[in-house]
């Protein structure tokens, strides 16, 4: 059972158009790739996204590694401190209260990881179990879901908290001029999000009208590594995004939720909210053409893109959070929750609504 879901962003806040002229200055962007970036830019479908840094500070930031990775630790200590204690405060519990902390995120690299860090800002519990998951980018959000879901099942009053934190302006890869840094420049933003999941006794004690989650499916498809991803460098985390991933798209989700549907007697008539990451416009009309939807049942993903951009594996529990303030399911309705992500891969939720269908 899903208690709350809340995502919180920095406070520097920038319009696409000041983080174009502010990244060709940067990185000393000739006029004969700027015309490229500002085109890039402008087709993100991105009006604007939030830092964890002022724009000013990414000169010096961003000259090495080590430096981006320290700032990193800092921003995502306390995004991450910020999610997770607005998603309890929603679900009224206490930090004392949680059993098990799961923390997803790509942007960097912290040892201790970001759940220990937390640590010493709530007064999280010594036995607390942690999970800290790397690796699986924008998908990190979703498979973090089904993968608390399956943990609760063999603790029915247990209390779990997911967070998912980003960095992603941390990773600008300033001597790149590549296609795929180019649209990652315009594309990700920074933020954090945090779920509080409930067993299934816990869940009729503290949240009888929460979200239910039914099941989660995984998929890999074989031979598809390259499409997405980093390579790791001297100078950090320089990003691999295939051309291919609206193809892929395309070709595999329609069959992969009527596979995981079907489990369920269910199929994609059956389902009345979709809750899908912004993984940027191409994606989104393959997945829309895939799912066979209007654009409108991904509109409130289509909202989240442009209002902060990409934010990785945070983004689909934003989109979440945002489904269910600005257009709250029907009573009784079922929901997927779907995210895609470095492997090639796609993690699936079947999510239902409190209450019972008119």
């Amino acid at each position: 059972m899903i208690a709350a879901v809340r995502g919180v962003l920095p406070e520097h806040r920038y319009a696409q158009e000041e983080l174009t002229a502010g990244l060709a200055a940067l990185v000393g962007l000739g006029p004969e790739h700027l015309a490229v970036l500002e085109q890039v830019h402008r087709n993100a479908g991105v009006d604007q996204r939030h830092l964890a840094l002022p724009l000013e500070a990414y000169e010096e930031v961003t000259a090495d590694f080590g430096r981006s990775n320290d700032a990193f630790i800092e921003a995502a200590t306390d995004l991450a401190t910020r999610a997770v204690q607005d998603a309890l405060d929603a679900a009224g519990l206490r930090a004392e209260d949680v059993d098990l902390l799961v923390s997803t995120t790509i942007t960097g690299l912290a040892v201790p990881s970001l759940d220990a860090r937390l640590m010493a800002r709530l007064p999280l519990r010594e036995d607390l179990r942690r999970i800290p998951i790397v690796g699986l980018g924008c998908v990190g959000g979703a498979a973090g879901v089904g993968r608390v879901h399956e943990w609760l099942a063999g603790h029915p009053d247990g209390v779990a908290v997911l967070l998912a934190v980003e960095v992603c302006s941390l990773t600008l890869q300033r001597d790149d001029t590549s296609t795929a840094n180019l649209v990652a420049s315009g594309l990700f933003g920074d933020g954090a999000a945090a779920v509080v999941m409930l067993g299934d006794r816990a869940a009729d004690r503290l949240a009888p009208d929460g979200i239910r989650v039914r099941g989660s499916r995984s998929r890999l498809y074989p031979g598809t590594e390259r499409a997405m991803g980093w390579d790791v460098g001297s100078t950090g985390l320089r990003i691999v995004l295939g051309a291919e991933v609206p193809d892929l798209v395309r070709a595999q989700v329609r069959g992969d939720v009527d596979r995981f549907l079907t489990a369920y007697s269910m199929g994609r008539p059956d389902v009345g909210w979709w809750v899908a990451h912004p993984g940027g416009p191409k994606v989104l009309d393959a997945l829309a053409e895939a799912l066979e939807v209007p654009p409108e049942a991904l509109g409130v993903t289509w909202r989240s893109l442009a209002r902060i951009g990409n934010l990785s594996s945070a983004s689909v529990l934003h989109v979440l959070a945002d489904t269910l303030r600005e257009a709250p399911p029907e009573p009784g309705s079922a929901g997927v929750l779907l995210a895609m992500g470095p492997g090639f891969c796609l993690e699936t939720v079947l999510l239902s609504a409190p209450g019972e269908a008119g």
